[in-house]
């Protein structure tokens, strides 16, 4: 069965960095795009930042392009979000997922809090 599982958050300042991690099992994780999402307090979850399965192409929300770097690994079945010169308003749960045979997959997610 599918399983995400994500790991990387934490407490850091504003302007610093974390790096996120989510290792998947259960499918032929290279024959597909991830993504990464993320839900603040009192907020709908929106999509952070996306990559295709060979990881060739990528894509970012407006709000994090130029500070956050998503990347794929396919030999460790991990896909990373790399998080620099985070804001307060980063604060939020942040889930990776997939979309294998036509369903949603998710993780618990990671929080990461940003603050002074």
């Amino acid at each position: 069965q599918v399983q995400l599982v994500e790991s990387g958050g934490g407490l850091v300042q504003p302007g610093g960095s974390l790096k996120l991690s989510c290792a998947a099992s259960g499918f032929t994780y290279s024959n597909y795009g991830m993504s990464w999402y993320r839900q603040a307090p009192g907020k709908e979850r929106e999509l952070v930042a996306g990559i295709s399965r060979a990881g060739g192409s990528t894509n970012y929300a407006d709000s994090v392009k130029g500070r956050f770097t998503i990347s794929k690994d396919n030999a460790k079945n991990t896909v990373y979000l790399q998080m620099n010169s985070l804001k307060l308003e980063d604060t939020a749960v942040y889930f990776c997922k997939a979309y294998v045979g036509g369903k949603q997959y998710w993780g618990k997610g990671t929080l990461v809090t940003v603050s002074s």
